[in-house]
């Protein structure tokens, strides 16, 4: 399976601002944005005209950052939400938050989307009572995603549920903290997603 192995901080430095991908990390001084908040490299401090083409790159990447997703599935994703009804941008959005992956982040049992994704692989979850080792899974309405029986009492579990257990769970989510499940009631809306993210620069750099 493809991941990305590289220094992780490196990511939202290059992109000029905190991604959150390294769970509680992020949040304290330890955050190496907080530290050094501009570009890697050695010319990382100078300031660059970022062209129009730029931007929209910078976007596409950004986002995929975000939800952890390499090159060639994030595409697949533009070629998903182009063919539904509705507008491509969002469309690209919700697919992204349909990742079994982004639903346990969401869900609040994990620190991270990277968190998730290792706990997804390592067979931790169900969905619809059925394990599910894939990250990518795209959830639909209606699914229940929950901890498999054998993981509840996981040292693991416990303390990502004791750690991320008060984090707000999105509307488009009926969370179950007693029960360690969650309902799909709805496939969420653009206004759902708290991303900060322009979607319509990423239409533009797809649509060259």
């Amino acid at each position: 399976m493809a991941r990305y192995t590289g220094a992780v901080c490196r990511m939202c430095r290059r992109e000029g601002q905190k991604l959150f991908l390294k769970g509680e990390r992020c949040y304290s001084d330890k955050c190496s944005f907080v530290s050094r908040g501009y570009a890697p490299g050695q010319h990382g401090q100078n300031r660059k005209k970022v062209s129009e083409y730029g931007m929209q790159l910078r976007e596409k990447q950004k986002t995929r950052r975000f939800y952890g997703v390499l090159e060639s599935q994030f595409a697949k994703y533009f070629e998903m939400a182009e063919k539904k009804q509705g507008m491509t941008g969002p469309n690209l959005l919700i697919i992204c938050e349909s990742r079994l992956d982004n639903v346990v982040y969401r869900m609040g049992l994990a620190s991270s989307r990277a968190e998730a994704r290792q706990l997804v692989v390592h067979g931790h979850y169900t969905v619809n009572g059925k394990k599910v080792n894939v990250p990518s899974y795209l959830v639909r309405e209606g699914d229940v995603v929950a901890v498999c029986d054998k993981s509840r009492s996981s040292d693991k579990i416990k303390a990502v549920v004791e750690a991320n257990g008060s984090r707000p769970v999105p509307m488009w989510l009926e969370m179950n903290q007693d029960k360690l499940e969650a309902k799909i009631v709805r496939m969420p809306s653009r206004e759902d997603i708290d991303l900060d993210v322009q979607e319509n620069l990423i239409v533009e750099y797809y649509s060259r």
